[in-house]
């Protein structure tokens, strides 16, 4: 006789959930004021790993369709479905994220131990993450900029190839503070090759995505000094060969990669190809930064602040004293 035994098989959980922003978060695509969020629980053998994750519709992704998605797992979870495995189940994604990190924190959970070091991590540090300023007016985001100015870096949305005031008005604001551009795609080549001195002149020591992906080629003809992280247009190792020589950084993030295991070994990938990493997220709870935790130790830039923007977050939550994340607490994840 074969199969799982009983006491063995995985039992799938599937949820939505909303979590409120504080105020609202802009980008050049558009703004939103709640993070609806995927939040995958497995149950085995009396324990219970979890995962969260993001759809995006950016990249095609919809709520009912990620829901789907996992919940299609649910027999292939019960008769044992590996990590490995997963990889090649589902595609790079919100889905795909949500059950890979639900099933690392499960195997931390029944083998007694934490997740970085079943990854080969001798130990998980504190981060200094980023934190974000929406896409606003040039007053309001210096105002923002103002009550943030004390935190070691700050990352400010632009939408439009004339928001150099938005960059001005926020380095007034913060004048010691480390800065980061995210454009969201909004520029062309032209438009980056002129604002680019202007940045440098503002201190801005990242320019993210500064072109709409499927245009990458184009930053051949980059001209600039400040150096360039590619984020929409790399999801996992499958774009890391056409981006590596065109830009100097990647934004890795689980909602992308679709999970933990893809993300450790594009970070690998990366390392080779001698780009510095930058350990992104989504607008989301504790659940879904402290996998990523993972992907930020020794990272040039960290941007896991997430759960700051929110209302409120999960208790228990990741302790975060102003821009310092502590290691998760084993009752949240790992």
């Amino acid at each position: 006789m074969t199969g799982t035994r009983d006491t063995d098989a995985i039992r799938l959980e599937v949820v939505e959930e909303a979590w409120p922003i504080a105020g609202a978060f802009r980008i050049a695509r558009g703004s939103k004021t709640e993070a609806r969020v995927v939040v995958v629980t497995l149950h085995q053998a009396g324990h219970t790993g979890r995962g969260e994750a993001v759809p995006y519709a950016r990249y095609g992704e919809t709520m009912e369709g990620v829901l789907a998605e996992v919940a299609s797992l649910a027999d292939d979870l019960n008769r044992g479905l590996s990590r490995d495995a997963l990889q090649s189940r589902l595609h790079p994604g919100a889905a795909r994220n949500a059950v890979d990190c639900a099933l690392w924190d499960l195997e931390a959970k029944r083998s007694g131990q934490r997740a970085w070091a079943l990854a080969g991590l001798g130990r998980l540090d504190p981060v200094k993450t980023a934190y974000t300023l929406s896409l606003d007016t040039p007053d309001a985001m210096a105002a923002a900029a103002r009550a943030a100015a004390g935190r070691p870096l700050l990352k400010l949305k632009i939408g439009a190839p004339d928001d150099l005031d938005k960059v001005e008005a926020v380095r007034g604001a913060a004048p010691r503070t480390r800065l980061i551009v995210d454009a969201n795609e909004a520029l062309d080549i032209e438009t980056l090759n002129r604002l680019a001195p202007d940045f440098a002149r503002l201190g801005v020591k990242m320019i993210e995505q500064p072109l709409p992906a499927g245009q990458d080629a184009a930053l051949a003809d980059y001209r600039g000094e400040v150096p360039l992280c590619a984020d929409e247009s790399l999801h996992s190792r499958a774009e890391l060969e056409a981006c590596a020589g065109l830009y100097h950084a990647i934004n890795i993030k689980l909602d992308k990669t679709g999970g933990l295991t893809e993300a450790l070994a594009l970070r690998e990938a990366a390392r080779a190809r001698g780009l510095m990493i930058m350990a992104g997220c989504m607008v989301a709870t504790s659940l879904a930064m402290a996998p990523a935790l993972l992907i930020a130790q020794g990272a040039e830039v960290v941007d896991l602040d997430g759960p700051l923007l929110l209302a409120k977050d999960r208790v228990p939550g990741l302790s975060i004293l102003g821009s310092m994340i502590e290691p998760p607490p084993a009752e949240l994840w790992g």
